[in-house]
């Protein structure tokens, strides 16, 4: 199978693990490696001789090798920089968020579709084998009716420079909601606080509501000293725990649950309550790595021309809901209607 030729344009945390993990894929090869600062790409150098090195974002999109680029730099400067990809003809993977405003995802999504070229945006939780499990269980409807979903996504930073711990973390969450609903939320309520004095918001608690009354809920934190990646799903007859940080048992499924019966005739009409009580199930997952599953997926999506998972319109999803987010915290909390889906 012939080599598809990647370039990876800013090469921190994230940029850094892209380089390895599609110099470990046999359908890669990187060609380049583009970044502002001298000691991160000494460091690509030593590890990884024979890659292309450069400061500058033209010279990159310049090489005839590089068939497609991953964007890893500040969410602010993903618009400028994926339209630069796009319009040199390149198939683009950019990191979470897609852009920091609905508007310019959209200009994106008009972008690639007129130059016939792969977008797809880095929400990496959808590509773990415990999400995919709990999406399972959803789709199978093990979980009964769901009620409500819950995520707590905590650590001491690391603080960003570009957008607060909302559009940082919460992303995550969000486009996790998004998959095991099948939809994205009807409205959304949410406060953030600065407690770091940093000026934007360090903490936050978002609401989300989906089809059918079933509520999301989402704390996150820069400054929370317990770290936490977690994720439940309450449903009638079960709720299931993922636990990213929890090596032994990823995904727990608590046999337990409770529903209305219908209404007993000779009981004046009143609904009682049936309640469920089970064992405790760790199923076992195939586990692999995720940064590596979505990556080998983009590779797959521009040789063979196939959608993403996690393609514009998904990654336009989560920014809408998003500037929802940032009008409810302008608004004290109050409820905001998320913008519906337009034609592109």
């Amino acid at each position: 199978m012939e080599q598809i030729g990647i370039a990876v344009i800013g090469c921190g945390y994230w940029g850094w693990n892209y380089v390895r993990v599609f110099s470990e894929l046999p359908g890669s090869r990187v060609v380049a490696v583009c970044d502002r600062r001298a000691d991160r790409l000494e460091r690509v150098k030593r590890r990884f001789p024979g890659v292309e090195l450069t400061t500058s974002v033209k010279t990159t999109l310049a090489l005839n090798e590089v068939d497609a680029v991953v964007v890893c730099t500040e969410a602010t400067s993903h618009y400028q920089i994926v339209t630069d990809c796009l319009a040199a003809g390149r198939h683009v993977l950019v990191e979470k968020p897609m852009t920091t405003s609905a508007a310019s995802a959209e200009e994106l999504i008009r972008r690639a579709s007129s130059r016939g070229v792969t977008l797809m945006v880095g929400h990496t939780f959808l590509y773990n084998a415990g999400v995919r499990k709990v999406k399972e269980y959803i789709t199978q409807g093990d979980v009964g009716r769901v009620y409500y979903l819950y995520a707590r996504r905590t650590n001491l930073g690391p603080i960003r420079d570009d957008v607060n711990a909302l559009w940082d973390l919460a992303t995550h969450d969000v486009s996790i909601f998004n998959y095991l609903m099948d939809s994205g939320p009807h409205w959304v309520c949410a406060v953030g606080a600065r407690v770091l004095g940093n000026g934007r918001e360090d903490v936050g608690f978002l609401s989300l509501g989906y089809r059918d009354g079933i509520v999301g809920h989402a704390h996150v934190s820069w400054a929370d000293p317990h770290k936490v990646r977690e994720v439940v799903v309450v449903g009638s007859d079960r709720r299931i725990v993922f636990n990213d940080l929890d090596a032994q048992g990823m995904v727990r499924v608590f046999e337990k649950g409770v529903k209305p019966t219908e209404p007993d005739a000779n009981g004046f009409g009143k609904h009682h309550l049936l309640m469920r009580d089970g064992d405790i199930i760790i199923p076992k997952l195939e586990v692999s790595e995720p940064l590596k599953n979505q990556s080998s997926h983009f590779l797959d999506c521009v040789s063979q021309g196939r959608r993403p998972l996690t393609d514009g319109a998904n990654g336009l999803e989560v920014v809408r809901v998003m500037e929802a987010v940032d009008r409810s915290i302008q608004l004290g909390g109050s409820p905001v209607e998320v913008a519906q889906e337009r034609a592109l």
